[in-house]
């Protein structure tokens, strides 16, 4: 499936406006510092307090997630993703840039490496839980419950590329990379 390039108005709005407080200044042309991953956790925990400006583009998918590109600019994009039982993504990274996502409709599971003393850490992100990470996050959500989720994630920059990892005794490996013309 190919990720849509529309733009629902609100959707862009939102994410303006959580830009425009995040510098608090008026928005300059050039290129300009990625947002953090504070607002990007704002700007997701706010669409998903808006049902009505994505729920309606929500599709499930027995072959594999189903996502789409809500919204988009030089600085940040915003995805749909849903997710139908045992799907997942695998570990993989963002390419550099920063990210959250937070769980709109059902339960993910979060697995991420915490560290020699910590290991392999496995979160459970419930309805309403945002998470927001920085450009180095390695991890693999999956849909692990009896019910389908759907989540809403930000990235700034927007996504150049996403590397894909197997998780061995050794650590995390490369396995591959993707780009935009992957989605």
């Amino acid at each position: 499936m190919s990720p849509s390039t529309t733009t629902p108005p609100a959707v862009t709005d939102t994410a303006a406006t959580a830009t425009a407080a995040a510098s608090g200044a008026p928005e300059e042309a050039g290129p300009r510092t990625p947002l953090t991953p504070s607002t990007l956790r704002g700007i997701v925990r706010d669409l998903a307090e808006r049902p009505d400006q994505w729920i309606h583009h929500v599709r499930l998918s027995t072959e594999e997630r189903w996502y789409r590109r809500l919204a988009g600019d030089e600085e940040h994009e915003v995805w749909l993703i849903s997710w139908l039982p045992g799907q997942s993504t695998g570990f993989h990274d963002h390419g550099g840039s920063r990210g959250a996502f937070t769980v709109a409709l059902g339960e993910l599971e979060e697995l991420s490496l915490g560290g020699p003393e910590q290991g392999l850490l496995i979160r459970r992100v419930p309805a309403g839980t945002a998470r927001a990470f920085g450009p180095e996050y390695v991890h693999d959500v999956r849909n692990t419950a009896s019910g389908p989720a759907v989540t809403l994630h930000a990235y700034s920059p927007p996504l150049s590329s996403m590397a894909h990892y197997d998780l061995r005794a050794e650590g995390l490996v490369r396995t591959s990379v993707e780009g935009p013309e992957q989605w």
